[in-house]
């Protein structure tokens, strides 16, 4: 569930940022203004080697290496179709993680809190340490206002799209009506992102696996009944 790869966060599968560039997106020098294109166009070309060149230079080279002449010398496209379509580098990283969440990512279904969110877990925990986009571009929403806003979008939509590994829970009698689906959520992971993000620490192999399984034993006893639901 995070936003880089395959948390990516939270909750859910890191998203696969550069198949998500590839979707069919509004037309660019391509039949009619704002006309849909066919997947494979050349508008979703440009955007995938524009992103895919962003997620290569923030990994690479860090934030103060993005520029929109970087982003199109790496990409291999005109400078001005870049300044046109994103205008800065914070359009560039808020239509990376926008992308990131078009995909079909849905929470995994064991029949369990417990298992769920064990699932979810070792999803944010890969991606987190195996997509190293992930960690860059959350460094980056600290430094652009539109990327920020781009990362709250993808945490709210994962957040909601999680949201059913509760609803179920409370559907087999496992906790009880009004648990809280976000806190339950956030409780699960916090742990990963702080044993891997600001402690950079990833030498403890059950953590994500011992927090997912304590949040689901507090959530049987109520502890996350009320708050928000969404």
């Amino acid at each position: 569930m995070t936003a880089g790869g395959a948390a990516s966060a939270q909750p859910g599968a890191a998203p696969r940022l550069r198949q998500a560039a590839r979707a069919e997106v509004p037309g660019e020098g391509e039949g009619a203004a704002g006309a849909a294109v066919r997947p494979g166009g050349r508008s979703a070309r440009i955007r995938a080697q524009a992103l895919g060149a962003v997620q290569e230079l923030l990994v690479q080279e860090g934030y103060d290496a993005l520029s929109v002449d970087a982003v199109a010398e790496r990409a291999g496209v005109h400078r001005t179709t870049v300044y046109r379509r994103w205008r800065d580098v914070g359009g560039l990283l808020a239509d990376v993680l926008d992308a990131a969440g078009s995909d079909a990512w849905r929470p995994p279904d064991t029949g369990t809190l417990e298992g769920d969110l064990v699932a979810v877990n070792a999803e944010v925990e890969a991606g987190l340490t195996d997509q190293p986009v992930t960690a860059a571009l959350i460094a980056a929403s600290f430094r652009s206002p539109e990327a920020a806003a781009a990362l709250q979008r993808f945490w709210d939509d994962r957040y909601t799209r999680c949201a059913v590994v509760v609803e179920r829970a409370v559907a087999r009698g496992e906790v009880p009506e009004g648990t809280c689906a976000r806190r339950v959520l956030v409780a699960a992971a916090a742990p990963v992102y702080q044993q891997i993000l600001l402690m950079r620490d990833r030498s403890d192999p059950l953590l994500a696996e011992q927090a997912a399984r304590g949040v689901a034993l507090a959530a049987a006893h109520g502890v996350f009944v009320g708050g928000q639901q969404e």
